[in-house]
């Protein structure tokens, strides 16, 4: 596009309104497909173009000159050419990773003169010539890991002078020596060298010390020998060489100690040392104060500790060693220790000694172990402010378990099983900042903070089991600035629940079965007057009409800022005309996803200071639901979001009086036609998302089109409508006609997934059992399977309602549940043969058992379910042909001996050939 006029057809512009893909701004004008820009509140002229997950097998042309941002990640492009970025020079950060690219031309990245980031990682590049990055003298981050690099030619690092950075992990590259390129940068400070070839490092092959790098990493090279003849990096203080020595005759040479006496964090996890080697290498790096030693092997615990703890070492990495038990003598060479991580050592108990000789130490990490109880064994940490127990079989907290810590700031106990928590537990925290017990099963919190901590900040009990907020519960806690207690199941709030937090700023009780008599009594918020956020959104709050209430809910929130009210379950269905009474300050308002039809005109009376309102996923369908006088009183408003509402029209917005707005987003209705005078009483605004409406093609959007088309202020981003249509096609096609192949394959590319990331990492399994079951069922799983299987025998069951982690996608939840099990337990019944997110998850169940040949599955039948009936579940019948199951015993039927073979189901071996019949029944 030349001289800044968009040219188009009159036709290509009918036919571009009728698809309804149109987001224009006001700017400098260009017509870029498929790409997304991203705006920022305050738009500044300067754009962030995100062109990723495309298909795009070329660069995307032309692209605007005031782009500093771009992104063309996760697409096919192969090459790139010398006049794909001309005319870029303000692009300071450029993303082409995750494509195919195997040949840039010379010069092709000449123009980008301001450039700081370049990712090209994940690509198919083989050699940096001289060319590649001419002209890149501003550059100061390089990513050219994930490809196939083998060569890199002289001189080609030779005019990036401010390159401080430096990615090429997982290459080819063989020789330290081909690096010399790379080392002759003069202020590089941080080389990542991890996963290549590079089976000797020696010194001899670096012509000169490399001054100024200060960061090194060799992680998962194949070493044989490290060997140091000279002091090549005389300022290196990080070094990498995790999983480089596997084995046992490894060639560790240094010729002079103080070579590495500059080193301060040193990793060795994952290697193979030999005893006498550790000694060698802990007096190579005398200095080191930060270390990790992570899966090491063939070491006795005491053994490692004594050798690895020299005088200058402050912290101490030591993960996946299985420990089991921290004895009283572990840590005695340990004592000057400032940090100690512990994570996933299978711990489970402490001796009350353990820590004697630990009197410094400030930050203790023992998350994903398999503690039950503390016993008191922190008391002799006087000075500890970071302590981490998450992800743990904790269920009662005793009075001493936190006492004489009174210098802690951070506490994190979430992912516990702790129910009830008394008021001496936390009572010696006074300078607690920070408290996390969200993920447990905690009941109440009646008492519990009685005696503060008086300087906390931060308490998080998000995923609880609380039912109520009780009358002063938080009293204490002066200091507190964020409260979260969403997805518990509270539904009475008392009058003053909040009372005494006169500090705090953030209030979240989104996902709960708050109603609107649970807000009824306007004292609910009272006694924290500088609540800035408070979110209730996906709650049960609904009103019958518009009319005003008599103790409207917020009258105490007059500093409040932000209020979430979205996604109500049953639908808000009216908005009270003084429902946000008191909200004098309320600058963003998320009201979408309500059910609302329309609006009382004195919703917006109370907040004068508006200036981003979220109305998406209503129904606005009626030719009344919004008017003008709705507006008038908020026009300062800047955003507004009124998506998937069946808005027919926009002259709403006609002496709506909003001369401030900016951005305006309604996407997805039933607009047929925008006239001139809607505009001219938008003099702010930039940006208009109309995407996704069906415009009418006539002469009554004949001013729209000539003023979206030619206006050289108006910049039009579309979709590619015959593209949508074909894509449209082929989807429907597929869906109808292969969608239970698409869903097979989908599961088993994920089971594959899942399967290579699991052997990369631990096998260690949080679970015994997830249990797999319909809503339906919840009664009889929550009174008799988990009292039975987790009460009386012991197991660690893995459920939806209690274990999910919230705001992770649900089918990302389930997939975490199955593989972090040991067994999948499907109840089946007939409700659960017709829920979609049931059969997700036997879905992922089954390929698992398909992709590891083990048997991961037990299926148990809650229902008697003829054979025919499970034929459009062909999954499920091919599953109960191959797979034992158990059937619920019939009432009046003894249910023992099927609780003992459910144990056993769950506890057998998981080899195929070797799995037991439980019921000796078989469809």
């Amino acid at each position: 596009m030349k001289g800044g006029n968009i040219k188009m057809r009159q036709s290509s512009a009918f036919f571009f309104i009728l698809n309804c893909c149109v987001i224009i701004t006001l700017t400098d004008g260009f017509s870029l497909s498929n790409c997304t820009i991203y705006f920022p509140f305050e738009y500044s002229g300067h754009l962030k173009i995100l062109c990723n997950r495309m298909s795009y097998r070329k660069i995307p042309s032309p692209l605007p000159h005031n782009t500093v941002n771009l992104d063309i990640s996760y697409n096919a492009i192969h090459q790139i050419d010398e006049r794909d970025f001309i005319r870029l020079s303000n692009l300071i950060i450029l993303n082409i990773s995750h494509n195919r690219i195997s040949e840039i031309h010379s010069n092709a990245l000449s123009d980008l003169t301001n450039l700081e980031e370049l990712n090209l990682s994940n690509n198919k590049i083989k050699t940096v010539t001289t060319k590649l990055l001419n002209g890149l003298a501003n550059l100061s981050h390089l990513r050219l890991d994930s490809n196939y690099l083998e060569t890199i030619e002289n001189q080609s690092f030779a005019t990036l002078s401010n390159l401080r950075l430096v990615n090429l992990t997982d290459n080819k590259l063989k020789h330290i020596s081909k690096l010399h390129p790379v080392l002759q940068v003069p202020h590089l400070e941080e080389l990542y060298l991890g996963k290549n070839g590079f089976r000797v490092f020696n010194s001899s092959d670096i012509s000169s010390a490399f001054f100024g790098l200060k960061k090194l990493d060799l992680s998962m090279n194949p070493l044989t020998a490290f060997r140091m003849t000279e002091n090549i990096f005389p300022d290196l203080e990080y070094l990498d060489l995790s999983s480089c020595f596997q084995t046992y005759t490894s060639n560790w040479f240094i010729l002079d100690k103080a070579f590495l006496n500059t080193v301060k964090t040193l990793n060795l996890s994952r290697n193979h040392i030999e005893v006498n080697q550790l000694d060698y290498i802990m007096q190579s790096f005398a200095s080191v104060t930060w270390m990790a030693l992570d899966g090491l092997k063939g070491f006795k615990v005491e053994t490692l500790l004594q050798k690895a703890c020299s005088p200058s070492l402050r912290g101490l990495h030591l993960e996946d060693n299985r420990l089991f038990v921290l004895n009283d003598r572990m840590f005695r060479p340990c004592a000057l220790l400032n940090e100690l991580h512990l994570r996933n050592n299978k711990v489970s108990r402490i001796y009350k000694s353990s820590f004697d000789h630990l009197v410094n130490l400030t930050e203790l990490r023992i998350q994903k172990n398999d503690l039950t109880q503390l016993n008191g064994t922190l008391q002799v940490l006087p000075n500890l402010r970071v302590l981490d127990l998450h992800l743990n079989r904790i269920k009662n907290l005793g009075c001493s378990d936190f006492a004489n810590l009174m210098q802690l700031r951070q506490l994190y106990l979430h992912r516990n099983q702790i129910v009830t928590i008394k008021a001496c537990v936390f009572k010696d925290l006074g300078n607690l900042e920070e408290l996390i017990l969200s993920s447990n099963r905690v009941l109440t919190v009646s008492g519990t903070f009685t005696h503060g901590p008086q300087n906390l900040q931060c308490l998080d009990l998000n995923n609880n089991k609380l039912g109520a907020i009780q009358t002063d519960s938080f009293k204490a806690l002066h200091s507190l600035r964020t409260l979260r207690l969403a997805d518990n199941q509270i539904l009475n709030i008392y009058p003053y629940a909040f009372a005494g937090l006169i500090n705090l700023t953030d209030l979240h009780l989104a996902s709960n079965k708050i109603t609107e008599k649970s807000l009824r009594n306007h004292t609910v918020f009272a006694g924290t007057p500088n609540i800035r956020s408070l979110d209730v959104s996906c709650n049960y709050i609904s009103y019958e009409s518009q009319e005003e209430l008599q103790s409207p809910p917020f009258i105490f929130l007059s500093e409040l800022r932000v209020l979430k009210i979205n996604s109500q379950r049953r639908g808000l269905s009216h908005i009270p005309s003084n429902f946000l009474k008191g909200l004098t300050n309320l600058q963003d308002f998320y009201a979408g996803n309500l059910n609302i039809e329309n609006l009382h005109v004195d919703t917006f009376s109370s907040t004068p200071k508006l200036t981003y309102l979220d109305l998406s996923s209503n129904n606005f369908a009626n030719g009344n639901a919004l008017t003008p006088k709705v507006f008038q009183p908020i026009s300062g408003l800047n955003k507004i979001t009124l998506g998937r509402t069946h808005l027919k029209s926009l002259d709403f917005l006609v002496d709506a009086n909003l001369s401030s707005l900016t951005i305006l987003r309604a996407s997805t209705n039933e607009l047929q036609l925008i006239n001139q005078t809607i505009i001219e009483w938008l003099p702010q605004l930039k940006v208009l998302d109309l995407q996704n409406n069906s415009f009418t093609c006539d002469c009554s959007n004949t001013w729209f089109i000539d003023w979206a088309v030619k206006n050289n202020k108006t910049q039009v981003l579309y979709l590619n409508s015959s593209s949508m249509v074909i894509l449209t096609l082929l989807i429907s096609f597929f869906y109808h006609f292969l969608k239970w192949q698409l869903v097979y394959a989908y599961y088993l590319f994920l089971a594959f997934l899942n399967d290579k990331k699991r052997k990369q990492t631990s096998n260690h399994l949080e679970y015994d059992a997830f249990i797999s079951y319909n809503v339906q069922e919840e009664p009889w799983v929550l009174e008799e399977l988990v009292p039975k299987l987790e009460g009386q025998h012991g197991l660690r069951l893995c459920l939806h309602h209690r274990d999910f982690q919230p705001g992770k996608a649900i089918i990302d939840n389930i997939v975490d549940a199955i593989y972090n099990s040991r067994k999948t337990v499907c109840l089946i019944t007939h409700n659960y043969l017709k829920s979609v997110w049931c059969s997700h998850e036997i879905q992922v169940a089954s390929f698992r058992l398909f992709d590891e040949q083990k048997d991961v599955l037990v299926l148990v039948f809650l229902e008697d379910i003829p054979l025919h009936q499970l034929s459009p579940y062909y999954r499920m019948r091919k599953l109960v042909k191959k797979q034992t199951y158990l059937q619920r015993p019939k009432p009046g039927e003894e249910t023992q001996a099927f609780w003992q073979k459910l144990k056993m189901a769950i506890e057998t071996k998981e080899d195929m050939e070797d799995r037991q019949i439980l019921s000796g029944k078989y469809v």
